[in-house]
């Protein structure tokens, strides 16, 4: 499968992109534990059916010590023992927030609590970003049919981000 475009050959969209990718770096520097933001992008990539940021996100995850059991679990978190109450407040939330028109209450006030409750106000500030900016990410993957399969863990630090 080859993309139908690739972003970095606009010069608008390569910019864009590089902010993303810098907007992910200030994400980096907050309180979240990488394992957690890693696992919250797998599944909302998982929901949105982006092949390059599940590859992506799943060998992150796995680079910052994520065990195969958890990153096989994370489509099923519900129905496992492997997570923790706080990360299944974070998956919640990352669900919720993805399936927007799906669920026209957005996020309930129930998972909204349960994040509140295990995050300060750093942390749910990152975890609020780190979902909006994945499913902005999802959908430019998705428009261009980006596949899965060939990202390699930091192949993008390289980039030029200025």
């Amino acid at each position: 499968m080859e993309p139908r475009f690739n972003l970095f050959d606009s010069p608008t969209a390569a910019k864009v992109s590089k902010r993303f990718y810098n907007t992910a770096l200030a994400l980096e520097q907050s309180a979240l534990p990488k394992p957690l933001r890693e696992l919250v992008e797998l599944r909302v990539s998982q929901i949105n059916g982006c092949g390059f940021c599940v590859d992506f996100h799943t060998k992150e995850a796995a680079a910052a010590g994520e065990t195969s059991v958890r990153l096989h679990l994370v489509a099923a978190w519900r129905e496992s023992s492997v997570f923790t109450e706080a990360e299944r407040a974070a998956l919640a939330l990352a669900e919720e927030g993805t399936r927007l028109a799906d669920a026209h209450q957005g996020v309930s006030d129930e998972t909204w609590a349960a994040v509140r409750k295990h995050y300060d106000d750093d942390q749910v500030g990152a975890l609020v970003c780190v979902v909006a900016m994945i499913n902005a990410a999802n959908r430019m993957g998705v428009i261009v049919r980006n596949p899965g399969g060939s990202y390699e863990p930091g192949m993008f630090a390289a980039l030029e981000l200025n």
